[in-house]
């Protein structure tokens, strides 16, 4: 079965950073672009940041540009997201996805292409 597990959330002060990670396992995550989104309370599900199979390409969205950096460790099925200068904003659920076709890459990530999804993990930031 694909499994996707993310974990790095918590809670973080304004300014803070964390990286979250997706591990990723019943695919060959090597072949996949893969993505982030995040859910605030109350709101849609919002594509964040979207990474091609080798990691060369990625794409963020306007909110979070220059403060996320998305990358991708192959060897470890891994994905990262890396969230500094962290705003009340960003609070929300992350969650990683997969596309039904593997190498099928969006900027931003759409809901609609995504066929797998790790459970989430909470972000919470206070100022």
């Amino acid at each position: 079965q694909v499994q996707l597990v993310e974990s790095g959330g918590g809670l973080v002060q304004a300014g803070g950073s964390l990286r979250l990670s997706c591990t990723a396992s019943g695919l060959t995550f090597g072949d996949y672009s893969m993505g982030w989104f995040r859910q605030a309370p109350g709101k849609e599900r919002e594509g964040v940041s979207s990474i091609n199979w080798s990691g060369k390409k990625s794409y963020y969205v306007d909110s979070v540009k220059g403060r996320f950096t998305l990358s991708r460790d192959n060897a470890k099925d891994t994905l990262y997201l890396q969230m500094n200068s962290l705003k009340p904003e960003d609070t929300a659920i992350h969650y990683c996805a997969a596309p039904r076709d593997a190498g099928y890459l969006s900027h931003p990530p759409r809901p609609t292409h995504s066929a797998h999804w790790g459970q989430g993990t909470q972000l919470t930031d206070s100022s």
